[in-house]
């Protein structure tokens, strides 16, 4: 990762991390990158936004970076990363910019750069990005004259994807009963007017964004707001999404919850047995919950293991050719229809599963049983130095071996802090504490620990 550019594009606090002018740049850097590339024609780059308040003054700082180095900008204005995604590769864009800290609350923010294939934009150029902010590139020529790019009105890619995701459901969804929680967020018109077209009686809530209510207790981080309303309104399924709709939780007829890793499993074992799973494989984070993984090797699928992050999980699938995976929040990839994860594709395809198998989404979700799970956040004096203490991998090991193939053990370093998440999985919460406390009593012991945080 780099100064400004995570994992999941530049992130922070709304005009202190992230500031007008940092957009500004990274449009005035893009602006001249991609008009490098085209010497008898305007590069082409597509923005999207999320409903916060400051994405209006990130959208305008951007345009105004991007035409001043002599490249068009073209405004999506209020949508979710994946249509940015959708758009970016399919009408021939350079790149594509995303506005939005996705479940962040409101007064977070930030910038996603995709490039022309609709992927997680290459580190290279994020990187030369991060040097131009910080002075360490020369300052850019300023386009002039009919050099000056122009700023272009472009709803119509909204309507576009909105075709190709209706396109995507192989039945429609007349006779059922569906809730969506928009999270006050990039979904907001975009899903109803999904699921309205796919023939669904839609429920909606969270749909009226002021700008700053945008995930406030509700949407995919929030979930337990759409499983009172499934059960009270007695509704088939509902789908929560998360600020940027990338994301997407469903919750079952019963009220009940079911995560990302519980949809990979439904929707993999359902390709499976119709033939449409050629590599037989799911591919995961390291965070997965260990009942998926019980209940893949139940269907005789197997899966691969990521670090954390679907920039990581993405670049598993695409070279070694694999269709499906994601993360237990519900970032789900599906690489035939998405460069992305996609809330609304996950929405779809596990719509496709109900309706094709005629079986309600809690009988689908039976075979895979999430274990209980304890995380606790330590922060050491240094992380590396206390993962090699020899004492802490013999606890590790103790717990490992004592474990079976009855749960696990996980230590895993913070990308941003002091920490070390220490996390066991087991068959039973009191067994999952014993494990996580034994560690950090190794750690404790071994005179790295500063504190454990709740």
């Amino acid at each position: 990762m780099g100064k400004y550019f995570g994992t999941d594009g530049f992130r922070g606090k709304a005009g202190v991390d992230l500031t007008a002018e940092h957009a500004f740049k990274t449009g005035r850097y893009l602006g001249w990158y991609y008009s490098r590339l085209h010497p008898t024609d305007k590069a082409k780059i597509v923005i999207g936004k999320d409903t916060r308040r400051s994405s209006y003054m990130y959208e305008s700082a951007l345009a105004a970076g991007i035409t001043s180095s002599g490249a068009d900008a073209y405004l999506l204005h209020v949508t979710t990363t994946p249509c940015v995604s959708y758009i970016t590769r399919t009408e021939g864009f350079d790149c594509g910019v995303m506005i939005s800290a996705s479940h962040n609350p409101f007064g977070d923010n930030g910038i996603k750069l995709l490039n022309g294939k609709g992927e997680k934009m290459e580190d290279e150029i994020q990187n030369d990005i991060e040097k131009y902010i910080d002075g360490e590139i020369p300052d850019l020529p300023y386009a002039s004259g009919d050099g000056i790019g122009c700023t272009v009105d472009f709803y119509t890619g909204r309507n576009r994807y909105i075709g190709y995701l209706t396109n995507l459901a192989t039945k429609p969804f007349d006779d059922h009963r569906v809730a969506l929680d928009c999270s006050n967020g990039s979904s907001w018109m975009i899903g109803p007017a999904v699921f309205n077209a796919l023939g669904a009686k839609t429920y909606v809530i969270n749909n009226q964004p002021d700008g700053v209510n945008i995930n406030l207790n509700c949407g995919s981080t929030h979930i337990q707001g759409l499983c009172d309303y499934v059960r009270e309104n007695k509704l088939d399924v509902g789908f929560a999404f998360d600020g940027d709709a990338d994301r997407c939780l469903a919750v079952d007829e019963k009220g009940q919850e079911v995560n990302g890793d519980k949809i990979m499993y439904i929707c993999a074992k359902y390709l499976k047995s119709k033939g449409q799973l050629p590599s037989n494989t799911v591919v995961t984070t390291i965070m997965s919950n260990f009942g998926l993984y019980k209940a893949l090797d139940a269907a005789g699928i197997n899966y691969e293991k990521t670090a954390v992050g679907d920039r990581y999980v993405y670049e598993n699938m695409k070279a070694y050719s694999h269709l499906i995976g994601g993360e237990q929040s519900g970032h789900i990839i599906f690489r035939k229809h998405a460069r992305t994860g996609d809330g609304l594709i996950t929405a779809i395809m596990l719509m496709g599963v109900m309706i094709d198998t005629q079986l309600p989404l809690s009988v689908l979700a039976e075979g895979c049983r999430m274990y209980p799970q304890v995380l606790k956040n330590v922060v050491v004096d240094d992380k590396d130095v206390t993962l090699a203490e020899q004492a802490v991998m013999d606890t590790v090991s103790a717990c490992t071996d004592a474990l079976g193939d009855s749960g696990r053990v996980l230590l895993r370093k913070s990308g941003t802090e002091p920490l070390l998440r220490v996390m066991a999985e087991a068959g039973s919460r009191e067994e999952c504490e014993k494990n996580v406390d034994a560690i950090i009593e190794a750690m404790q012991k071994s005179g790295h620990l500063i504190e454990v945080r709740k």
